[in-house]
Formats: C-alpha cells, sequence, structure tokens
C-alpha cells in the first residue's frame, strides 16, 4: 500500500509498504533504481515481506517529479532525475523511512538497486541500520568520503558496464571490510525479473539468497 513519510525538512513523499507476513522480525527499505517505485520493485518488497519483514520503498523522486514511475525503456529520463537529485536531500528521505520502519519495531536494514545500491553505501556510512545490501550498486566512487558503520554486502555482475573494474577496485581497497560477491557473465540490472535482456535467473535467486541471509544474521 501507499503511504506518506515526512523527511526532518517538511518534505513529504510517497512510500510504498508491504507489511511483514507471519511473525515480523524487523524492518527492510528497498532503495529505488533510476525508475521510481516499479512493480518490479513491488514484488522485491512482497518477496522479503513473505520472510517477515515490513518493507519500505521510498519514492526518491518525489523532490523532482512526485510519483514518477519511469518505463525501463526511456532510462535517459531517470538517469536526469537521478542526476538533479541532492545526495544530502535524498538521505534524508531514506533516514526518514529508516525511522518510520524503526518506530514499528526491530533494527532496519537497506537493501538497493543500481542508483539506490550506492545511496545503500551513503547509508551504512551516516545512518543507524543494522546492515546495507547493494545491488550493482553504481556511481560508487562518489560515496568514498566517510568509512562504514553498519555492516555492507554487494553484489555484481562481472560484465556491468555502468561499475568498470578500476571502480570495483577502487571501492574495494576504500571499503576493505565490505563483502563483494561477482557473478560471472552477469551483467548491470542482474536481478530485475522484468528486464529479460538482463535478467539472469540463477545469479538473481543466489544473490537474494545470500542478502536475506545476511539481513537475518544482523537482525
Amino acid at each position: 500500500m501507499m503511504t506518506r513519510v515526512t523527511a526532518p525538512d517538511g518534505h513529504e513523499f510517497g512510500c510504498w509498504l508491504a507489511e511483514a507476513e507471519g511473525a515480523r522480525k524487523g524492518g527492510i527499505v528497498i532503495l529505488q533504481e533510476i525508475f521510481g517505485i516499479t512493480e518490479q520493485l513491488k514484488g522485491v518488497a512482497a518477496r522479503y515481506a513473505a520472510q517477515g519483514y515490513d518493507v519500505a520503498i521510498p519514492a526518491l523522486f518525489d523532490r523532482q517529479s512526485r510519483d514518477a514511475v519511469i518505463p525501463f525503456a526511456e532510462a535517459p529520463k531517470g538517469r536526469d532525475l537521478m542526476l538533479a537529485a541532492d545526495l544530502d536531500q535524498t538521505m534524508r528521505d531514506v533516514g526518514a523511512t529508516v525511522d518510520m520502519l524503526k518506530a514499528r519495531g526491530g533494527k532496519v536494514a537497506v537493501i538497493g538497486f543500481c542508483w539506490g545500491g550506492g545511496l545503500a553505501i551513503r547509508a551504512a556510512q551516516i545512518l543507524d541500520i543494522a546492515c546495507a545490501v547493494p545491488f550493482y550498486g553504481t556511481r560508487l566512487d562518489a560515496y568514498q568520503i566517510d568509512p562504514l558503520k553498519a555492516p555492507v554486502e554487494g553484489h555484481w555482475g562481472s560484465e556491468d558496464s555502468h561499475v568498470p573494474d578500476e571502480m570495483m577496485q577502487a571501492a574495494r581497497a576504500f571499503f576493505p571490510e565490505m563483502g563483494v560477491h561477482i557473478y560471472d557473465g552477469a551483467g548491470h540490472a542482474f536481478a530485475n525479473d522484468a528486464r529479460p535482456a538482463d535478467y539472469i535467473e540463477a545469479a538473481a535467486e543466489k544473490a537474494h539468497g545470500r542478502a536475506a541471509d545476511f539481513i537475518a544474521a544482523h537482525i
């Protein structure tokens, strides 16, 4: 269901909330790709809600374009919105979403995809979270500014053109404690089952399984 969350600066934004099934373990914030709160991401939320987590997806483009959902075929539109976003403002919205789930009880983890994957790393630097799991996080060099305060486990494809080897190696050097899984033959968005040209089921299922174990160990 859609709800509203208010950031510390008064900005109100949309947020998709999937409530935990069965015994509640804690919360997970999912950070979007450059496409907004898509039906595909809602499916990811349902996956983790079925494991006992309240799952929230904040609409991180609401400061630029309220309720924006960009078709996968129109990536440049999403990229423009992402480039127009202010990192500090975006992280206020992420932090407010974390706090909203904390108020429901328990610890909170962050999972991010693409742009959201990089933001998940930033969340592990500045927010009080249990852990963070970036899936093919991008712009890794932009986040090499602070040490990690929370455990991080990342998942990248070996053929991800958005994260060349030199960027990956620099990130691993800056964040030596970050767990990194590389999936041979997988490219960017390998876990997005709504993009058949990119989706690799075996890699996606292995990554989600590892993510679930990692989160369970820290919540």
